[in-house]
């Protein structure tokens, strides 16, 4: 008989099978935060739930604990004080282990049926993440609430909806018979256990520490693994409220609490310590090439799957929507502050300048055309501060500094300081745009997290995609654009970008960017470039996360 749970959730894992086939949209999770959807008080019971954090211990009944840790600062310059568990890795590593016996015994439809319930119940909670994703990362309300909980708990069921899908490939069993001539057959019964391959680590950044967090955890989760959950040291609450729910569903459901811990570590030793165990065998990453290159190199007991830095870009050569086109480009470099990974960096734009239905627009006309479409964008106070959120580090700040001080190119617009009313700490910065040569490769050649952009000039369009393809296939990138209308430029794109494994989104103008990604839809990297060696979410995310183990006897 099927879990109960597997049963309830059935057509919502049948709707979500057929996502990941057709890739048309669908959403199992309502990215809008409706009153019809979440319940009328849902948004006032979520702030204070969020606001019953502030000030207290966050106790999670975890196995050797030792001491108690915190010291999140909020980019909006919210007093957080939250302590947090510290347990030594081993006790979390043992009884990860001890809980995965239980864990493998639900079975495929047991475990996900579970955790399809852990994400409807991390669905419920939507708002208190939102805001605790929010007060530590500084996205704005509407992207916090969208990514920090909806679009987040879609790209965690997306995983669980792969991982069901490779381990049903599995037969529990199989009557193999072969035929002897007269004699009488060979005949054997044979079973297939499908066994998670052991401790999985997800190391969580800060900036999206739900988004980029939930697609390892519930890949390693729905595979039979135990996971310990190893938040960043300045987003570790939206960790901590997913793994208290996740503990408190698998112990409604019998299943050993501990299979799913939270790992905070005061010092980065400790992380190491804890990745290079021999129990550990797969690890989730995502952040700087030099933490996410060290886990490559040292981890080799287990599988990294790893998110590091990349160069976005995107070429123009030509359009016929010229002043949607800059408000698009204009809108993907001002969100967050440019602080996602998916956002553009580099725009390549031919020296001789590009065509248009407004006539001929010169290099120069670009920059400054693309300044001015910024700064309207950001005209109106509560725009600005509901887009831009605030910084999330200080070393995105020294960035910002280096930038506006020229010493990268020519500042075309400068990066400003915004107030904001509702939180008089934050740091608010508008995005900076730089103008440089092709040949100044040292300045736009390398990751500048934050909201810096290039605009590269080029020789010509050839050129252009030429040096995209360079820069993606030595540098890394998860997104690169093109605004062409001519259908051989296109190709010529299109082709470079096969051969360097990267994602083109061609002619936004509307209401699509760059820099969105679409569970079910879109495929988060390609797993074929330095920016990321996986892709959230294809069958190679989940299948290596188990095994299977056959046992075979006469019948």
């Amino acid at each position: 008989m099927s879990h109960p749970l597997f049963e309830k959730h059935r057509i919502k894992l049948d709707n979500a099978l057929k996502a990941i086939q057709t890739r048309g949209y669908w959403a199992a999770y309502n990215e809008m935060p409706s009153p019809k959807t979440y319940g009328e008080t849902a948004a006032e019971d979520g702030k204070r739930a969020f606001e019953a954090h502030l000030g207290q211990k966050f106790d999670l009944a975890q196995p050797g604990q030792a001491d108690w840790h915190g010291g999140e600062q909020s980019p909006f310059g919210v007093e957080l004080n939250i302590q947090y568990p510290v347990c030594e890795a081993q006790a979390l590593i043992d009884a990860g282990q001890q809980a995965m016996t239980g864990w493998q015994a639900a079975g495929c439809e047991g475990r996900t049926g579970i955790c399809i319930e852990i994400l409807d119940r991390l669905n419920q909670q939507s708002f208190e993440l939102a805001h605790a994703v929010m007060m530590t990362t500084g996205q704005g309300w509407m992207m916090a609430f969208q990514a920090g909980s909806p679009h987040a708990q879609d790209r965690g069921l997306e995983a669980v909806t792969y991982a069901y899908r490779e381990q049903s490939f599995v037969p529990l069993d199989a009557l193999w018979e072969k035929q002897q001539g007269k004699n009488p057959p060979l005949v054997m019964k044979k079973h297939f256990e499908v066994v998670g391959r052991g401790v999985g680590v997800v190391v969580g950044c800060g900036t999206f520490p739900t988004w980029n967090t939930y697609p390892g955890l519930f890949a390693a989760l729905a595979t039979g693994n135990a996971v310990i959950v190893k938040p960043h040291s300045n987003a570790i609450l939206p960790a901590a409220i997913t793994v208290r729910t996740i503990r408190a569903v698998l112990a409604e459901n019998g299943i050993d609490p501990n299979l799913v811990t939270l790992c905070v570590a005061a010092k980065r030793e400790t992380t190491q310590q804890l990745v290079t165990h021999s129990a550990v065998k797969s690890i989730d990453f995502t952040g700087s090439n030099v933490f996410g290159q060290w886990l490559i190199d040292n981890c080799r007991q287990a599988q990294v799957y790893a998110e590091l830095a990349g160069v976005n870009n995107i070429v123009i050569d030509s359009t016929d929507a010229y002043k949607s086109m800059l408000r698009n480009v204009a809108f993907t470099l001002s969100l967050y502050s440019g602080q996602m990974c998916t956002t553009s960096q580099v725009l390549f734009v031919p020296a001789g300048g590009i065509e248009t239905e407004d006539g001929h627009k010169s290099y120069d006309d670009v920059c400054t055309d693309l300044a001015r479409t910024i700064e309207s964008t950001l005209a109106k106070p509560e725009v600005a501060l509901a887009v831009l959120g605030a910084v999330q580090s200080a070393a995105t700040l020294t960035r910002i500094d280096e930038a506006n001080s020229g010493v990268l190119g020519k500042v075309i617009l400068a990066s400003k300081k915004l107030n904001n009313p509702e939180f008089p700490n934050a740091e608010v910065h508008t995005p900076a745009l730089l103008a440089c040569d092709a040949a100044d490769e040292k300045a736009y050649m390398e990751e500048r997290f934050g909201p810096i952009t290039f605009v590269v000039k080029v020789a010509d369009t050839a050129a252009a995609i030429a040096l995209s393809e360079r820069v993606v296939s030595t540098h890394g990138a998860l997104t690169t654009g093109i605004y062409s209308t001519k259908p051989d430029v296109l190709d010529a794109m299109t082709a470079a970008t096969w051969r360097s494994k990267v994602a083109l989104s061609i002619n936004l103008t509307s209401g699509v960017f760059v820099n969105q990604s679409s569970a079910f839809s879109d495929y988060h990297g390609t797993g074929g470039n330095p920016s990321a060696n996986a892709s959230y979410a294809d069958s190679a995310f989940v299948a290596n996360r188990f095994r299977v183990v056959q046992r075979r006897y006469h019948m």
